[in-house]
C-alpha cells in the first residue's frame, strides 16, 4: 500500500495541525488499519509458535536454554539486516513484514511463558497427577490456566514492541504509520506529519495494551479477588 499525502503548506511548521489531519483523515486512516491488522496478526502467530515453544522448555529442561538463546539471537539482529535477508525469499510485502516482527516478539512471550508454567505450585501438579491427569491434560486443564498472568504479561510486551516494530516496515512500502513517518521526514521535515503518525502509534499501543489488560482480567478472575 502507497500513501500519496497532500497538506496546505504551514510556514510555521508547528508539531501538530488539526488541518493536516482534517486533509488527510481517509489516508492516515488507512495507515491506521494497516499498522493494526500487521500489528495483531504477527502477535498472533508469534504466540501460536512461542507457546509450543514454552511448553517444549517447560517439559524438557535441557532445552531451555537452547530455545530462550536461539530467541534471544533473533531479538538482538537489525532489523534492517532481518528485511535484507527475508526479502529476497519471500518478496516485497506483508509476509517479509509479518515474519521479522514475528521473530522479534517470540523472545518476550517464550521467556513469560516459561516464567508462568514455572511458578505453578509444585503440589499443585502433584495433586492432578492424583486426580488421574496425564501430561496434556495437567497442561490445558491445570498449567496453561495457572500461567495466564504470565503469557499475557508476555502478549503485552510482545504487542507493544511490535507496534514500534512494524514502523520499520517502511523501508518495503508496508509499514503502516511508519509511512506517514518517514513521509514527514522527506517533506522537508513536516513535523505535523510525523507527530501524528507517532502519537497514533503510542495511541495504538495503549489501546491494545488496555484490551490486554481486560481480557487478563476477564480470564484470571481469582486475581481480581486475591486483589480486592
Amino acid at each position: 500500500m502507497s500513501f500519496r499525502l497532500s497538506y496546505r503548506a504551514d510556514p510555521g511548521n508547528p508539531w501538530f495541525s488539526w488541518q493536516y489531519v482534517r486533509d488527510n483523515s481517509d489516508t492516515v486512516l488507512d495507515a491506521l488499519r494497516e499498522h493494526a491488522t500487521l500489528t495483531l496478526r504477527a502477535v498472533l502467530i508469534a504466540a501460536l509458535i512461542a507457546v509450543p515453544l514454552a511448553v517444549l522448555a517447560y517439559w524438557f529442561r535441557p532445552l531451555t536454554g537452547p530455545i530462550l538463546a536461539l530467541t534471544g539471537v533473533l531479538y538482538t539482529v537489525p532489523s534492517l539486516a532481518l528485511f535484507a535477508f527475508v526479502a529476497p525469499y519471500l518478496g516485497i510485502g506483508v509476509a517479509t513484514v509479518l515474519s521479522v516482527v514475528v521473530l522479534y516478539a517470540l523472545l518476550v512471550i517464550v521467556r513469560n511463558t516459561v516464567a508462568g508454567l514455572n511458578q505453578v505450585p509444585a503440589e499443585v501438579r502433584e495433586a492432578a497427577e492424583g486426580m488421574g491427569y496425564g501430561r496434556w491434560g495437567r497442561l490445558v486443564r491445570i498449567e496453561l490456566p495457572l500461567a495466564l498472568p504470565g503469557i499475557l504479561t508476555g502478549l503485552r510486551l510482545a504487542t507493544v514492541s511490535t507496534v514500534a516494530l512494524v514502523t520499520v516496515g517502511v523501508v518495503i512500502g508496508r509499514g503502516g504509520l511508519g509511512q506517514i513517518i518517514f513521509a514527514g521526514f522527506q517533506n522537508n521535515l513536516y513535523k505535523a506529519q510525523i507527530m501524528t503518525g507517532t502519537l497514533l502509534c503510542v495511541l495504538l499501543a495503549l489501546v491494545l495494551d488496555l484490551l490486554l489488560v481486560g481480557a487478563g482480567r476477564l480470564l484470571t478472575p481469582w486475581l481480581r479477588g486475591r486483589t480486592g
